[in-house]
């Protein structure tokens, strides 16, 4: 008699033979373009910051478009806004909802309009207007200063946004730690907003636990984000926090208790070749565990910040943007029911 698992991952998308060769040879030129490249921590945030937009990092150069429409909201620091950036759909007719992004960077690189490829995608796929949070950066503003921001921006377009753009905030999501501080955002609408709910949350390749789970500890290549490079974020971005005070649920949601909270349904995405994998898996589970809908799609070979590189440079940008387009589209049509 062969037992029921309760508990199913899908081996395949793990397995090395999933691994195309396009993904292995573009793996292999990360690699070599990240150890002829100088990293942050060596010529200091501000200097990377002006590298990363030349393109002279292993990410690719930010491609800023026309359509993107700079836009600000008050911060609770007075007479101090904070910087967002609007990315409108196609046509502009029959708008469904508000997204809230939140990019990734280590809490100390990139800003509101490095992914505009990438959102614009999710506005006209989707039919929604997207604004992006250019939340306070470390070292320069250490914890709690850019979550503070996202927070401030949740909270207008809870209060506002269905005045301002005649939609509801009903989205949101971001990319590694944009997907860290898009779960302490969420955590923080729950006690400040408890009467508002988010239809769903899309979380790419995210940092969770911030003491660290042991594929960050252990992850040997050197593809883009490595145990060293997480290292050097938290001295930034935690400056002084012991690992074990950085397991408070406020600044790691993976010590949330999530035992009766209402969570809207989560796209969980990664890829295989991240260090931050057992991040993804072990946050989706908890998701489940309490109860709520959690969907999670592991993308094989793909390392971290995958999804930023365009459709003609790696097919699983293509795949994941489609993934979360779907995602979405399908949670309009369930709540419009």
């Amino acid at each position: 008699m062969v037992l029921e698992n309760d508990l199913r991952i899908n081996g395949s998308r793990l397995h090395p033979d999933a691994v195309t060769e396009v993904q292995r040879q573009f793996n292999e030129n990360l690699i070599a373009i990240g150890r002829k490249s100088p990293k942050w921590f060596e010529v200091g945030a501000e200097k990377y910051r002006v590298l990363r937009r030349e393109g002279k990092t292993p990410l690719p150069k930010p491609t800023i478009l026309d359509s993107g429409e700079p836009f600000s909201i008050p911060s609770r620091d007075k007479g101090r806004d904070i910087p967002c950036r609007i990315m409108m759909p196609e046509g502009k007719i029959d708008v469904s909802a508000v997204y809230m992004h939140i990019h990734g960077g280590g809490w100390v690189l990139q800003s509101e309009a490095d992914q505009d490829p990438l959102l614009k995608a999710i506005a006209d796929g989707v039919n929604l207007i997207v604004v992006s949070v250019g939340y306070r950066l470390a070292p320069e503003n250490p914890f709690p200063k850019g979550p503070e921001d996202c927070f401030d921006v949740a909270e207008w377009l809870v209060d506002h946004g269905h005045a301002h753009f005649g939609v509801p905030l009903t989205f949101m999501g971001g990319e590694s730690a944009g997907g860290h501080l898009t779960l302490l955002t969420l955590f923080h609408l729950l006690e400040s907003r408890p009467k508002f709910h988010l239809s769903g949350v899309v979380l790419n390749y995210g940092a969770y636990d911030l003491s660290f789970l042991p594929q960050v500890r252990n992850f040997s290549k050197p593809l883009v984000l490595t145990p060293q490079v997480m290292v050097t974020y938290m001295d930034a971005f935690l400056p002084g926090k012991l690992p074990d005070e950085r397991k408070d649920p406020s600044i790691s949601p993976f010590y949330k208790d999530l035992s009766g909270l209402q969570l809207p349904p989560a796209l969980f995405t990664c890829g295989t070749e991240d260090c931050l994998l057992e991040d993804t898996v072990m946050m989706a589970l908890r998701w489940q565990m309490a109860g709520m809908e959690a969907t999670t799609r592991l993308f094989p070979g793909a390392p971290h910040a995958f999804s930023l590189f365009t459709a003609e440079e790696l097919p699983a940008s293509k795949e994941c943007r489609e993934v979360i387009n779907e995602f979405l589209i399908g949670r309009l049509k369930q709540i419009s029911h």
